[in-house]
């Protein structure tokens, strides 16, 4: 980075990696992608004193591995990520990251670069804190393309690259967040009959039969998905996302694609929401035995559940307490690659800096105050984890 960083200052770091453009070019064709993000963060890290590594997950796509502590020892991850979204629509400049009433303005300034400065300033501060005494080591993990399909999680899990917990520094408002949503994308193509629109005889409404679906997915939303709960995250939920068909006013439809996000709780998973949609779908043809439709997963991505009880949540429990802050605990309604390092076996959970609800957002800022705080816990949890 052009600008020197002062050693382990979160703030100043979360305003260097504001300023970089780390759009991803998936979701944002032509935008560089992490690349710079990376290479200037690893610079930092390196001056800080951490052993660092720069790999490609896709190319030109990298992660980056920096570790504190005994090598070999027991470890610990702090995990983030370095792409963001685009920026069309915002109302400021989206790489200022300039300081205004006590909060830093830009694209990733809550989704998640303050979420990253604060886990490495942390890891830092524990390492310079625990000093030979460290029994156990941190590994921080800035990865590529969480926005998209996650294939920098995905490259590192696949690495080998193993660890007794992790913590990812997600925006959750300082909560403790052992749970997250997963989602289904869904599409459904109907086959009607082309026809004159006065040939009510031989058309087949393509378009209709996706109508007549719809009504009864409305039904299961508001019915037995209503009973499918989370302690911490509510009840399912699904939602019909877009919906494509037809030719012209006096045409019947011949074609219509319906697609649909199913977001899903723990202990639910991608084969159970196609068989809702093709036990729906079931119901429709009894009553229009001409339905002709094919059911599609385009995506999905699995729940993440960890124990309020396990030692991560505990972990960050005390250190909460620690540093005379509350520990709430509750649940993220987003996504997170949480969920990816959970079913490799490695406990899971989101805390961090900023607020879900201004990623994405034309305006997205974070808290200094909650950048600092957010630090000086996760400082508190390396230096217990490392002297345990």
């Amino acid at each position: 980075m052009k600008t020197e960083i002062p050693r382990g200052d979160a703030v100043a770091l979360t305003q260097a990696l504001t300023r970089i453009d780390s759009r991803n070019p998936t979701l944002a064709p032509g935008a560089p992608g992490e690349k710079d993000a990376a290479i200037a963060l690893a610079e930092v890290l390196s001056r800080w004193g951490f052993a660092v590594d720069v790999a490609d997950a896709a190319p030109g796509r990298p992660n980056l591995i920096a570790r504190v502590g005994p090598a070999g020892s027991p470890a610990m991850m702090f995990a983030g990520h370095l792409d963001t979204v685009g920026v069309e629509g915002m109302t400021h400049d989206p790489f200022a990251a300039d300081i205004r009433a006590g909060r830093i303005y830009g694209r990733g300034a809550t989704d998640m670069k303050s979420g990253v400065a604060a886990m490495c300033a942390a890891a830092l501060r524990a390492s310079d804190e625990c000093g030979s005494l460290a029994r156990r080591q941190i590994i921080v993990a800035a990865v590529a393309d969480e926005e998209y399909e996650s294939l920098g999680m995905r490259a590192l899990l696949a690495s080998g690259i193993s660890a007794d917990s992790a913590i990812l520094t997600e925006p959750t408002r300082l909560a403790i967040c052992p749970a997250h949503r997963g989602f289904s994308w869904i599409e459904i193509e109907f086959t009607g009959r082309a026809a004159h629109g006065s040939r009510y005889d031989i058309g087949i409404d393509a378009i209709r039969h996706a109508g007549l679906l719809l009504a009864e997915l409305d039904a299961l939303d508001a019915g037995e998905l209503h009973s499918r709960t989370h302690q911490l995250l509510g009840r399912a939920s699904l939602h019909a996302s877009t919906i494509s068909g037809g030719i012209g006013m006096s045409t019947y439809p011949d074609k219509c694609t319906l697609a649909v996000e199913r977001r899903t709780i723990p202990g639910e998973t991608a084969e159970q929401v196609l068989d809702e949609i093709r036990a729906a779908l079931g119901r429709v043809k009894q009553r229009r035995p001409e339905l002709d439709a094919s059911v599609r997963l385009v995506g999905s991505q699995a729940p993440s559940d960890v124990s309020r009880d396990a030692p991560v949540v505990k972990l960050l429990e005390r250190s909460l307490a620690q540093e005379g802050l509350g520990a709430p605990v509750e649940g993220l309604s987003a996504w997170t690659d949480a969920a990816l390092l959970n079913e490799a076996g490695i406990p899971s959970v989101c805390f961090g800096p900023g607020d879900i609800g201004l990623a994405h957002a034309a305006e997205e800022y974070v808290s200094v105050s909650e950048i600092e705080q957010a630090t000086a816990v996760l400082a508190r949890a390396g230096t217990n984890w490392m002297t345990e």
